[in-house]
């Protein structure tokens, strides 16, 4: 998919975004390109916000694994108000365990990557089924949201694992966010499985 973003007042600038969805027996793979077709230097930060869920029920029950080791602590309008490692906290899961009934609605940095440079969070259920979400390199951010929040009907019924290139409020602070000259692109990878 491809689209034009025109410029307009609050971000007075021109974008070509094309988004690249590929299904293989690896699961899905989303590619984002973004182009400056404008002729001055524009800001861009981008992400995508998939749910994790391994089958019917809450998450509760659920194991999770997640390669964050830094928190973005924030205030009561949910902007970034400082960081924390997450070891020996309630907000680690490197090593895999029990979601239970913690809350959760972070942005997470520092992310551990394998030998191919790749970030995994694991969504584990009671039954074995495991949902997965992998991002690249040019996404240094993860936030998770556990879905507490939510209508009753809804709430906890999957995790939020979402893809950022930026951190939360980057047009504002800075960090992450990517800075593009005219005709000048970037590109970003994630993909998602489930197993059996």
């Amino acid at each position: 998919m491809r689209t034009q973003v025109a410029a307009r007042p609050g971000y007075p600038f021109s974008l070509e975004v094309e988004i690249a969805y590929e299904l293989s027996v690896r699961g899905l793979n989303v590619t984002t390109t973004i182009r400056n077709c404008g002729d001055r230097d524009c800001p861009v930060g981008h992400g995508q916000h998939p749910y994790l869920s391994p089958g019917a029920g809450l998450i509760d029950e659920c194991s999770l694994e997640h390669p964050g080791r830094i928190r973005i602590l924030t205030d009561e309008r949910q902007l970034p108000a400082g960081r924390e490692a997450v070891e020996g906290t309630s907000f680690d899961f490197l090593e895999g365990r029990k979601l239970g009934s913690i809350e959760i609605d972070f942005a997470f940095t520092d992310l551990a990557r394998d030998d191919e440079g790749l970030a995994w969070a694991r969504l584990t259920g009671a039954d074995g089924a495991t949902a997965s979400i992998w991002v690249d390199g040019s996404y240094e951010f993860l936030e998770l949201y556990t879905g507490h929040t939510l209508a009753p009907t809804r709430a906890r019924r999957g995790l939020g694992t979402e893809p950022m290139s930026c951190a939360p409020d980057a047009f504002n602070n800075g960090e992450g966010l990517i800075r593009l000259a005219p005709g000048e692109s970037t590109s970003a990878s994630w993909g998602a499985l489930l197993e059996d």
